[in-house]
Formats: structure tokens, C-alpha cells, sequence
């Protein structure tokens, strides 16, 4: 059984076509969001569908490191990035919605445990489902200052 989706978004003031190229300059991230420590590109060229990269940042003060694939990739509009680790299969999508004000940056994380062992984890994970949304929505907060002082 899936894990309840965390939506988390942001009203940025710039249009998708602004923000789309930042937010998928990979190896800009640990510049941009400041719980991101480094970025170890696993794959050459452009950002496409199957590229693959290390992602290593701080939470909760521990270092993680997560590979992930961008699964799906549709300039200017969303973008999907995939995991799987401890058990579970992860999924991450960003959409950039065009509003009046700008673009809203929506994040939605889910995740599939794999085993008996990743399904009990996350049971016992679900408190802290709101600590996990806070953390994203900090990151949505550093991707939005980096974007809006860029246009400004």
C-alpha cells in the first residue's frame, strides 16, 4: 500500500518557462537549496528522461544519499523524479502551474513499500509525514527565492 502523497507548493513570480531550466540544472541544486549538500551526476549530457544522479543532503542531522532518475520530463510543465531505497519505491513530481501572479511549484512525494519490512517502517513513519512536508516546503521556499531574485 502506498504511503498518503505529501503535496507541498509555492507561488513562484516568474513564468514555467523561467523556473523549468533552473529547476531541472541538476548540478546547480546544492547551490540553490541549502539542505542539499552535494550533487554526483551519474550520467553525461543534458538532463533527460533517464538521467541519473546522487543526491546527498542533511536530514534530521544525518547525511543521506539517494540516486534518483527523472522518469518523466515535459519542458515547461512538470518533471518526475524516481528512487528506490530501504524497501521503498519513491516518487517525486513537480509541476509548474501557470496562475495569475506567476507559477505555482507544486511537489507531490509518495512512496511504495516493497517489503514486509519497508510497509511496517512506514506504518510507524506516518507521524512524521508533516516533518517531511515542512523539510520540502523549505526547499520549495530556497527554489522560489533563487528563481524570484533571479527575475527580479
Amino acid at each position: 500500500m502506498a504511503m498518503k502523497p505529501i503535496v507541498v507548493e509555492r507561488t513562484i513570480r516568474a513564468t514555467p518557462e523561467q523556473i523549468f531550466p533552473i529547476t531541472t540544472n541538476v548540478e546547480k541544486w546544492a547551490e540553490i537549496v541549502p539542505a542539499i549538500d552535494r550533487i554526483e551526476m551519474l550520467t553525461t549530457g543534458p538532463v533527460a528522461v533517464g538521467t541519473t544522479f546522487r543526491e546527498t543532503r542533511t536530514m534530521m542531522g544525518r547525511e543521506a544519499t539517494e540516486e534518483m532518475t527523472f522518469l518523466e520530463l515535459e519542458s515547461p510543465t512538470k518533471y518526475v523524479l524516481g528512487a528506490e531505497s530501504h524497501g521503498c519505491r519513491y516518487r517525486t513530481e513537480f509541476e509548474l502551474i501557470p496562475v495569475d501572479d506567476g507559477t505555482t511549484l507544486r511537489m507531490t512525494f509518495g512512496g511504495t513499500p516493497l517489503t514486509t519490512f519497508a510497509k511496517v517502517m512506514a506504518f510507524l513513519m506516518k507521524p512524521m509525514a508533516k516533518k517531511l512536508a515542512e523539510m520540502c516546503g523549505r526547499d520549495l521556499d530556497a527554489i522560489k527565492a533563487h528563481v524570484e531574485a533571479a527575475h527580479a
